[in-house]
């Protein structure tokens, strides 16, 4: 029994050894046991960047604006005592992804990139040593460009893109290090101070309705239209009655259409038609158009009716504003679908319209007693249709023009010296407040005459 002990103790120390003092062994030579993995190296360099300018924002139309400041600073982070840095260099691209290309199975038809600006931010092989260095770079962006959107039919985003060439000393071959940001660009339209005033008659009926709203909606605002409808009632003279309209239902709709041209590529041009009703007989390809509902709401009540009068009214008011979310699986976040108003030369086209369908039924009353009203059984539906802007809310910010930063001639990184005539430097040195009214009384004491 002893003996069976024993030699399970010196089996289960040889089963323990590779992972003791032999294991020590191997890290003391170098070598690495099979079955496990060395630690990832750290890098020799990497690249960030901090932002100057402030986001992207074209205020105005596509003619009237002025563009947008894009700045900032490239910071590469050597991690070595020194790297010999290649090359470096930096684009922004506007890059356009069409979701229903002319060939499906063609990367070149489906994505077109621009390069709106590249900046070589090393122009010749250079040794960096230990610590951060900065790049600046810096564009304007016209205005005329349009807005980043994201719809069924394609996408436009802004995309900067910096990649570095280093080697390091330790070793012979070179590494790229890449940084890659999209970059959020919005358009945006001031506040109109007056609202937009639109009538709609609705024969044979003598009814009338006044819209009055804002030509700019904002998609994250709610938006306000008041709405009067008169002519709602007939007066039937020979029998002492009269015909109401009284409203039931009221149904807005804000709805976006997309409309685009699916480009052929350089590969497929040859066999691609024009593109018809495009207005451009040079450009070939396929034309698209999307029409989706981004807000929508009913309403069965909220409006005021009057039918003490002639001819009857009724006032109704109520807010519009986007509610339909994007479908995201990869994200958890909600975000509203939605794209701005926005024409390119391209042919890409965005525009937003509000309907408005109001059911009135029909009922009929003894001359001056509206309330007495008996329905007729017969209904209608008014439709209303209505031009709108969809464009970024200004908030409080100012086109990059129209900023006015202080300028100085001069200005060193620290603050100004005050030198007294004997040239002390006074700069850092706390205010003395108990000098200052001591000299302060002994003044008042000689105007007085009371002292010396």
């Amino acid at each position: 029994m002893l003996e069976q002990i024993t030699n399970a103790v010196k089996k289960h120390r040889r089963l323990s050894l590779p992972f003791g003092r032999s294991s020590i062994r191997d890290a003391q030579s170098g070598n690495v046991p099979s079955g496990s993995s060395p630690s990832p190296s750290k890098p020799a360099a990497t690249l960030d960047w901090n932002i100057e300018s402030p986001p992207i924002v074209f205020y105005g139309t596509a003619e009237d604006s002025s563009g947008a400041l894009f700045s900032r600073q490239m910071v590469l982070s050597i991690e070595d005592e020194s790297v010999q840095v290649e090359s470096f260099e930096a684009t922004l691209s506007i890059h356009i992804v069409h979701k229903q290309p002319y060939q499906l199975d063609c990367h070149d038809c489906q994505n077109e990139t621009t390069e709106l600006d590249s900046w070589k931010l090393l122009n010749y092989s250079t040794t960096l040593l230990k610590g951060s260095h900065s790049f600046p770079v810096s564009s304007l962006l016209q205005g005329s460009l349009p807005p980043s959107i994201d719809t069924p039919i394609l996408s436009i985003t802004y995309e900067f893109k910096a990649e570095a060439v280093i080697s390091s000393i330790y070793s012979d071959s070179s590494s790229r290090i890449k940084f890659e940001r999209t970059l959020p660009v919005k358009r945006s339209l001031p506040e109109p101070f007056d609202t937009h005033c639109s009538v709609h008659v609705f024969p044979p009926t003598t009814i009338k309705a006044r819209a009055n709203y804002k030509l700019v909606v904002y998609p994250t605002a709610t938006n306000n239209v008041t709405l009067r409808l008169d002519g709602l009632m007939k007066h039937n003279v020979k029998v002492k009655t009269v015909d109401l309209w009284e409203p039931k239902m009221l149904t807005w709709k804000l709805e976006e259409t997309i409309k685009s041209i699916a480009p052929a590529c350089d590969k497929h041009n040859a066999s691609a038609q024009a593109a018809t009703g495009s207005g451009n007989e040079d450009e070939k390809g396929i034309v698209r158009v999307e029409k989706r509902i981004i807000g929508e709401k009913q309403m069965y009540e909220g409006w005021k009716s009057d039918f003490s009068g002639h001819e009857g009214i009724v006032d109704i008011n109520f807010d519009f504003f986007v509610n339909r979310y994007a479908v995201n699986n990869n994200s958890r976040v909600r975000v509203l679908a939605y794209a701005y108003d926005l024409k390119t030369a391209s042919g890409t086209e965005v525009t937003h319209s509000l309907q408005i369908e109001l059911i009135v039924s029909k009922k009929y009353a003894p001359e001056g007693k509206a309330h007495l009203a008996t329905p007729t059984g017969t209904g209608r539906t008014l439709g209303m249709h209505f031009a709108v802007v969809m464009a970024g809310h200004p908030g409080g910010g100012v086109s990059w023009e129209n900023e006015a930063p202080p300028v100085y001639e001069g200005v060193s990184p620290s603050p100004p010296r005050y030198n007294t005539g004997e040239g002390v430097d006074h700069r850092g040195l706390p205010t003395e407040y108990d000098d200052m009214r001591v000299i302060d009384a002994q003044r008042a004491m000689n105007m007085n005459g009371t002292g010396e």
